[in-house]
This record gives C-alpha cells, structure tokens and sequence, in this order.
C-alpha cells in the first residue's frame, strides 16, 4: 500500500502555531524607574551606614540589599562616599519643614528666633538626625571627610547664613548690638542644639517633653540679653 506524503503546506497547517517572542525592550530605563532605583540604593544605604557604620558597610552589601548589581550601583554613584553625601542630603530634606519662608515672618526679631529654634531642635532630636550625627562623630577619626560632607550637606551652613542676614538686619536697625552676625548665628544655633543633643544622644539624662518644649524660649531670651544694646 503506497502512502501520500503531505504537502509541505499541510504540514505548516498542521503545526500548532508557535507563539512570537515579544520583542526584547532596551535602552534606558524611564525616568520613574531611574528615580525608584535611586531610591532602593538609598534606603538600603541609609539603613546599613545608621546601624552597621561607615567603614563596616561595603557597597557589595548595599547591592545586596538593594537587590541590584555592583555595575547598576556604579552607573548611579560614584563611590560610597557620594552615597553618604546623598544619604545626608535625602535626611536633612526630609527634616526641611514645608513652606520654610514663613519661618522668618514676625513681629518681632525673638518671635522669629523662637519659632526657628523650635524647628531647629525638632529636627536635631528626631531618631534618624541622632543616628547620623552618631554615626560621623564616631568615624570622625578614620573618615574625617564625613564631618564635612555632614556639614556641607547638612543645611548648618544654609542656617547660619539666613539668621546672620536677620540678624545683620536688626543690627543695621539698632535693635542688637552685635559685631559679627555669621558668628553671633552659629552660637545662637550652638546654644539651641548642643546641650538638648548631647542629652539625647546619653551624654547626661534625657530632657523631658516639657523642657523640650520650654528650651526654645529660655535659649532665646538668654541669647538676645546678650544682644542688647548698651545705654
């Protein structure tokens, strides 16, 4: 008995039908993704240099908690030290209160340096703001760069700058007698932080609620019986 062979068609026919490969998607990756990414790198960073330390961490570990390659980790930061730059950065805007302009409306120059030191010391005592200043203070030998990179990016300078100008200003006007507004600012913010942060951090008992709510007050008006004109 003599078989036909199909034809070629026939059998075509017959396969089932193969499934089409989706194309492959290349190129970089959308802005929203490159911004995620970003974002993964720094929690992960942010969570290893606050409990293990600076010199412990090693970038291969913050790629394996962030789940990604040491070559992506390279494509988005120099080396660990711009991380940290960018650790800091991410904390300190964290802690920038919204609408921070009207931080220096008043009526008066103590209303305004109340309000600021409220802020200021709010800011100082949060859990993440300790971990950090722990963190440099203990590094501060074998990284000495991190303290400027901490001061660089941590918003010290930007404050002492802006409560110099106020302060410029009410010298200009008579109101204070001071000789050095960028001095007299960096002791006023000394005056408001050093004390409640040494605290906090177990240098001495903790301060409680109601003297950290009463601190911004007391330190201002022992700061301008300073300021005040002679007569």
């Amino acid at each position: 008995m003599t078989t036909t062979r199909p034809s070629a068609p026939a059998e075509a026919a017959a396969r089932p039908a193969r499934r089409k490969r989706a194309p492959r998607r290349g190129g970089r990756p959308s802005r929203a993704a490159a911004e995620q990414l970003g974002e993964t790198i720094l929690d992960a960073a942010t969570e290893l240099f606050l409990r293990d330390g600076y010199g412990v961490t090693s970038i291969e570990a913050i790629a394996r908690r962030a789940r990604i390659s040491k070559r992506t980790f390279y494509s988005r930061f120099q080396d660990k030290a711009e991380l940290f730059g960018a650790v800091v950065h991410r904390v300190v805007e964290r802690l920038r209160p919204s609408g921070d302009a009207t931080l220096f409306e008043g009526r008066s120059l103590a209303e305004i340096l109340v309000r600021l030191a409220a802020v200021i010391l709010r800011a100082v005592l949060t859990p993440e703001a300790l971990a950090l200043h722990r963190l440099v203070v203990a590094e501060a030998l074998r990284f000495p760069e991190l303290a400027t990179m901490t001061t660089e990016r941590g918003g010290g300078r930007e404050a002492v700058q802006r409560i110099a100008a106020l302060l410029e200003g009410e010298r200009q006007a008579g109101h204070i007698a001071i000789e050095d507004a960028s001095f007299a600012a960096a002791q006023f913010l000394q005056m408001v932080v050093a004390l409640p942060q040494r605290r906090a951090l177990g240098l001495g008992p903790p301060m409680t609620a109601e003297e950290i709510a009463q601190w911004p007050r007391a330190t201002v008006a022992l700061f301008l019986e300073g300021c005040r004109p002679s007569r």
